[in-house]
């Protein structure tokens, strides 16, 4: 599991920080937040609280839950640009860039809730004092004693996430509760709600054992370890029942699933046998692992023809290097068998740039394989050295300069594979999640709808309503499926499918789920 990738339709982006807990400009967060009008809108009658999430979507679904559980208890959700009585920072540590995301959006809440003094515990809260910062996630594990030294924040581990409101409740009481009293549980979490996403998480699996020698996920998550095959379909079902249409599986390492007698391959076909109008998609994924019966689930009609495959380098000797459970060979051969039966199926990935001992040849390999595959995304990040792990003390460590030269030139490969990924899917027929619908004026002035959501591909397509659509009616779109036929492609380096409605909102409900 690897840093952001493409998550939403409308990703904000982060700016850069340097230094610990020092004032920064106000920065617009990578997070998930709720549609809201500009200035304080808060109900004062209820307590309210923020989140900002960083990184994958194993912590996009905890913080799901998390908001689950608040509303459940009478919480208002709020955006975390403005002042709340708790705000959440859900954080990341996997690269270097992921810690200065994740020390800019912890000024962002320390300022906004006016934190200056340290937090004494065990002493009782005042529960009238300024706006509680909790913070969670990767970097506090990474980073604990960076945080306890400041001191103005609640800092709660990935084992004790789960309980974050028992201790916002006991602090607002007057309690005294240390966050390591908090009752640990990776899978204890409450079924997650559609505040910030459409879609919806079903998180299988957690920790990572293979020790990649880049990486710092295992000693942050810990080891790895699967959920219950009964919970896991339980879940999945009543997110189904509450109204979801599309179930992403989520987790440190899928691949390697093992609960009793149960692998990977029985946990999809599981979900796959449930009841409902919805579909299955995967996100990302280790390639080792991915057996002749996965392949064949993949070509289910609920199944979406999208993985996020790590490949994180083209070159063997690299590979190797970096400890990964596959050669590049076997990569290949994977997705040349998921292209096999759709010829369209969109495979994204992760590629390191600059990791030690890659030279001029092996970063070649790397563009050739963007170029090769035909990845319709490639989240490609520079090597940082995270203290603790083997590569933090090879030899033939890539210089930054270098390292930025190289990220420019595979950044355009990849954009170009992109691009001809998508151009490739015009004229093609999408069953779109309808995420988002917004107002806008055609060419006489008058009001027309926009929706915008991801296609079966994990591709965003945008196309117009009918016109003379109403705006109660254009809403009722969102969280539902359409059929749309694609016409086109629009400009930028990362490209909407344009399309065409084909059938009404009554028709989608009624389809038979088929991608």
């Amino acid at each position: 599991m690897h840093d952001v990738r493409e998550q939403d339709v409308k990703p904000r982006k982060v700016q850069a920080d340097t230094g610990a807990f020092t004032p920064a400009a106000p920065v617009e967060s990578g997070s998930v937040s709720v549609d809201a009008s500009k200035g304080d809108s808060r109900n004062t009658d209820r307590p309210t609280v923020s989140f900002n999430t960083l990184g994958c979507k194993l912590n996009q679904y905890e913080t799901d839950a998390l908001a689950a559980r608040f509303m459940r208890e009478g919480w208002e959700v709020v955006p975390f640009s403005q002042k709340a009585d708790v705000s959440v920072v859900n954080s990341c540590t996997v690269t270097n860039k992921a810690d200065r995301k994740t020390r800019n959006t912890i000024n962002k809440a320390l300022r906004l809730n006016g934190k200056t003094a340290h937090i004494d515990l065990p002493e009782a809260a005042d529960p009238g004092d300024s706006g509680m910062v909790v913070v969670t996630g990767c970097f506090v594990d990474s980073h604990r004693d960076e945080l306890e030294k400041d001191g103005r924040s609640f800092v709660v581990d990935n084992d004790r996430k789960n309980s974050i409101f028992e201790l916002v409740q006991a602090h607002r009481n007057g309690e005294i509760l240390h966050p390591e009293s908090l009752k640990g549980d990776r899978f204890q979490y409450d079924a997650s709600s559609r505040v910030f996403h459409t879609r919806g998480m079903v998180k299988i699996q957690d920790g990572c054992d293979n020790f990649c020698t880049f990486c710092i996920i295992p000693f942050v998550r810990g080891r790895a370890v699967s959920r219950p095959p009964e919970d896991i379909f339980s879940s999945a079902q009543q997110m189904i029942d509450d109204g979801y249409h599309e179930l992403v599986l989520t987790g440190v390492n899928m691949s390697r699933y093992r609960h009793g007698d149960f692998v990977f391959a029985d946990i999809i076909q599981g979900l796959l046998d449930l009841n409902g109008d919805y579909r299955l998609r995967i996100s990302s994924i280790e390639p080792d692992q991915l057996d002749e019966r996965f392949l064949e689930l993949m070509n289910h009609p609920r199944m979406c023809p999208h993985l996020h495959l790590c490949l994180q380098s083209g070159s063997e000797k690299i590979l190797l290097k970096m400890r990964r459970q596959y050669s590049y060979a076997e990569y290949r051969e994977i997705a040349a068998r998921l292209k096999e039966h759709r010829p369209d199926f969109n495979i994204t990935t992760d590629i390191i740039i600059g990791f030690p001992g890659e030279g001029t040849a092996e970063f070649q390999e790397s563009l050739d394989a963007v170029t090769s595959i035909g990845f319709g995304h490639v989240h490609a990040f520079k090597y940082s050295v995270r203290e603790g792990t083997r590569a933090a003390r090879m030899d033939e460590q890539v210089p930054e300069k270098e390292k930025n030269r190289r990220s420019e030139q595979l950044r355009l490969e990849a954009e170009k594979a992109k691009r001809a990924y998508r151009q490739g899917l015009v004229g093609s027929s999408q069953r779109v999640l309808v995420e988002k619908v917004s107002a806008g004026k055609d060419e006489d002035g008058n009001t027309r709808y926009r929706a915008r959501g991801l296609g079966q591909h994990y591709v965003p397509v945008s196309f117009p309503l009918p016109p003379g659509i109403g705006k109660s009616r254009a809403k009722a779109f969102e969280n539902r499926f359409a059929r749309v036929e694609t016409t086109g492609l629009d400009a930028g380096d990362d490209p909407d499918l344009l399309g065409e409605l084909v059938y009404s909102l009554e028709d989608s409900a009624s389809s038979s789920g088929k991608e």
